[in-house]
């Protein structure tokens, strides 16, 4: 493995943890890369030459005098296509997959400056999702273009396991280490988006055997459902899972029944009625009384009621946030949430804003629109680790 740091953002990032508790601010870590030509043009933005990634910290504190102002910038390689960045469940460690190599970096939140050091994960093409056991002793990496799940070692990130899975295009995932269980969407092709397909994979945790397959659609073969992201509802008995259908406008369960130790599949919410397509991530408060939805196309974060049948969601409101509502990032104190609204560089989803929300008023507040401003799309957005909630991951 490699290491890395650069100059500019060890000197940044000493000045933020110097003067981070002597002004109101709320940091945020995004990975960005440039807009498509076609986005620039849709925004009538000018364009800025060759393609550029890297990591950006903003102040997304809508009181603070620094709203919006870009505090650092890394530079990242501009053919790597990071995708996304995850937290382990200490929030002392940052995996960034990578859709153009068969890569993680790998951040180390406990120094100052923060440390990247680049692991070469060759068996793994398309990075997708990285997801923890509740131990936060193994790590899990989707592979989408190889159709594989790596499993990996916190403590020391070397590679435990490779699962080969039966069925193609994993993205989500989720693990539930009480009944022995991995679950795993298969999603879409990733060079067009095409092929979608309309199963999770269920394995045995513990031999990372496949178990077999659970089609989340009523619709005939091919349904082309899409199911992309996977959660567990926390603290829950039996355990339940939520799937989002990116294609199929649609939320499903698939809870656990004791008794054949296996999952019932049912559909909890259809948002097509609604007009609302692309469903993609979820996140539950502490509590685990709300749910919070992104819909990418038009952009909303939806609010569920979760409290009295965890698989039978109630929408309680939907905020218009931008184009390509993607990933949300919550306060600890639950105050604000922060929408990234870009998805994939995709036409009509990737205004590359960020929406604040206010969750105790349940309204958007502000946006920020800096990144976009500078010919950039947000892929992903992360509070630093002493704001930021997992917020059900």
């Amino acid at each position: 493995m490699r290491r890395f740091c650069s100059v500019a953002l060890a000197t940044a990032l000493f000045g933020l943890v110097s003067l981070g508790d002597a002004r109101a601010e709320i940091l945020a870590m995004m990975n960005y890369e440039s807009k498509s030509p076609e986005s620039l043009k849709s925004l009538k933005l000018s364009g800025l030459g060759e393609r550029r990634e890297g990591i950006a910290i903003l102040d997304v504190d809508p009181n603070s005098p620094n709203f919006g102002k870009w505090l650092v910038d890394f530079p990242l390689p501009p053919d790597l296509i990071a995708h996304h960045i995850f937290y382990d469940r200490t929030q002392t460690k940052a995996y960034i997959s990578a859709l153009g190599k068969p890569q993680l970096h790998i951040m180390d939140l406990t120094a100052n400056p923060y440390r990247i050091t680049r692991m070469d994960v060759p068996e793994c093409e398309v990075g997708e999702d990285v997801i923890f056991s509740e131990d936060n002793r193994l790590w899990y990496l989707t592979c989408m273009g190889s159709h594989k799940v790596i499993v990996g070692d916190v403590a020391t990130d070397e590679i435990r396991q490779v699962i080969d899975l039966p069925v193609k295009y994993p993205h989500g995932l989720a693990v539930h280490s009480g009944i022995d269980r991995v679950l795993v969407t298969s999603t879409v092709r990733a060079s067009d988006l095409g092929d979608p397909g309309e199963l999770v994979t269920v394995i045995e945790k513990s031999s990372g055997k496949v178990l077999g397959t659970k089609k989340v659609s009523n619709k005939p073969s091919p349904a082309g459902a899409a199911p992309v992201e996977l959660l567990f509802v926390p603290g829950v008995s039996p355990p339940v899972a939520y799937v989002t259908n990116m294609y199929g406008a649609s939320l499903w369960t698939l809870t656990w029944d004791p008794a054949t130790k296996d999952f019932v599949t049912a559909e909890a919410f259809d948002f097509a009625p609604l007009e609302i397509g692309v469903p993609l991530e979820m996140y539950f408060n502490d509590a685990v009384t709300k749910m919070y939805v992104t819909t990418a196309s038009p952009g909303h974060l939806h609010i569920f009621d979760v409290s009295q049948d965890p698989a039978k969601p109630k929408l309680l409101k939907s905020l218009k946030t931008g184009e390509g509502a993607h990933h949300v990032a919550f306060t600890k104190d639950e105050k604000l949430a922060f929408v990234q609204n870009t998805l994939l560089n995709l036409p009509g989803m990737s205004e590359g804003t960020i929406t604040v929300v206010d969750l105790e008023k349940e309204e958007v507040v502000a946006q920020i629109d800096t990144l976009q401003q500078a010919g950039f799309n947000p892929n992903l957005i992360v509070l630093l680790p002493e704001w930021n909630s997992l917020a059900g991951h």
